[in-house]
């Protein structure tokens, strides 16, 4: 199995270097072509590799988890925008507000709908809450300089609320008797929920800043030049990601907090940026920046085909869950519009901005790093090959459905936006 393992992701690799520029211009994402080549090498295909998602759970977490810190890392390298900036309000309500709705929604319609325990339940809504920052490539922002209000709210959706869903994930392992709640839920407000999210946010954000401004202070200092980005990208996302898991806090979220700190040094007047010796035209802090993004994102275009791949093989083992088919429909149809539309009362959206939000809830790679993560932790079997052949089914439906959407609707929306803005000149 590991000789098919490494064939098959050294011809991805290969065909995808020829072949990626393309994919811009078809209508598909790249993780659709990932998910089809993983389900035809599974056991409903042509048989070649055979992997028990239930048995791998931990490896498959522990995968999982470096793609999508990975990912959270260059989402923040790319919100180049102050914090204060009103352009956050939108990303903040949608991974608070719509996120605990859409939870809430779900989980009901997991006790109501499909017979499950409140602890079960909640676990599917959690698992299923955070919208993807690895395969949502096409509706996000398209480089540090987009502000587009549309690809920037999904962009910080997707970086923001990989973390905190992690609340609700603790909730319903709580509930099932797998975690400590306090009495009334006390401690899991206090330490799962307050402590988690601030500690990992305040830790990932000072870990950046103090790396931005020490490469920028040796540059002036000792003229040094800008060397070894991945090694600086590595670096800072194994410090803030080790230092929140020692806080016994969200480590997602200080993945993010350190990107968006270590971006923000390139506009930050305080920092130590040298006025000469610009380098390609740019200014130190912007050079390096960049150049950490630019090699994080291509660790990112690996782990997304990494993770995708194993996610069609698993999907392979299964059959399409009836019930998750239902839950996918009301997900992306129902549920997922109405929370948006909540989460937006009172922010100035037209109708094709609320369409398009509404709409790209990708589930992905998140999904299933909670969903291992879960399994990993303990749930009962009969439990953990609910939620696997539910929570597959609906990111597997995701992935086809948004991977086909994408591109054409966010062309049409770039078009839409061109000609008001002709008509307006």
């Amino acid at each position: 199995m590991q000789a098919y393992w490494i064939v098959v992701i050294g011809l991805l690799l290969v065909l995808m270097a020829f072949i990626g520029s393309a994919m811009d211009k078809l209508p598909m994402t790249p993780g659709l072509i990932y998910l089809l080549i993983g389900y035809a090498l599974g056991p409903a295909g042509f048989d070649l590799i055979d992997i028990d998602p239930l048995h791998h759970a931990t490896a498959f977490e522990v995968l999982a988890e470096i793609v999508v810190a990975v990912s959270l890392f260059a989402v923040g390298l790319k919100l180049r925008v102050n914090l204060t900036d009103p352009i956050w309000k939108v990303p903040v309500r949608l991974a608070t507000i719509s996120m605990v709705i859409a939870i809430a929604l779900v989980a009901l319609l997991g006790v109501y709908g499909f017979g499950m325990s409140w602890g079960a339940a909640v676990l599917l809504g959690a698992i299923l809450a955070p919208t993807d920052p690895v395969l949502a490539s096409d509706v996000q922002v398209r480089h540090a300089d987009d502000r587009d209000r549309t690809r920037f709210s999904l962009t910080g959706e997707g970086g923001l609320n990989d973390g905190t869903a992690f609340p609700f994930v603790m909730l319903g392992l709580g509930l099932m008797g797998l975690h400590e709640l306090g009495d009334w839920g006390v401690r899991w407000f206090l330490v799962d929920g307050l402590w988690a999210v601030a500690a990992g946010i305040a830790i990932g954000w000072y870990c950046g800043k103090a790396v931005g401004w020490a490469v920028l202070y040796i540059r002036r200092e000792f003229n040094a030049a800008h060397e070894w980005e991945e090694f600086l990208t590595m670096g800072l996302m194994g410090i803030s990601y080790g230092l929140a898991l020692l806080a016994h806090s969200y480590a997602f979220l200080a993945v993010l907090a350190a990107g968006l700190a270590l971006g923000g040094v390139e506009t930050d007047k305080t920092a130590p940026q040298p006025a000469s010796h610009p380098e390609d035209g740019q200014l130190p802090a912007s050079y390096m920046v960049r150049s950490v993004l630019g090699f994080n994102e291509s660790l990112e275009r690996i782990g997304e085909l990494i993770v995708v791949l194993v996610l069609g093989m698993c999907m392979s083992t299964l059959e399409l869950h009836r019930q998750g088919m239902v839950l996918a429909l009301l997900l992306f149809v129902v549920i997922r519009p109405a929370a948006t539309f909540v989460g937006l009362i009172g922010c100035r959206y037209n109708l094709r901005e609320f369409q398009l939000i509404s709409w790209f809830g990708i589930r992905g790679a998140g999904s299933f790093y909670y969903l291992m993560y879960v399994i990993a932790a303990g749930v009962p079997n009969v439990i953990a090959e609910e939620l696997l052949t539910m929570v597959l089914t609906v990111v597997s439906i995701s992935i086809v459905v948004h991977g086909i959407s994408a591109t054409p609707l966010m062309a049409l929306a770039e078009a839409a936006r061109q000609q008001k803005r002709a008509s307006r000149n």
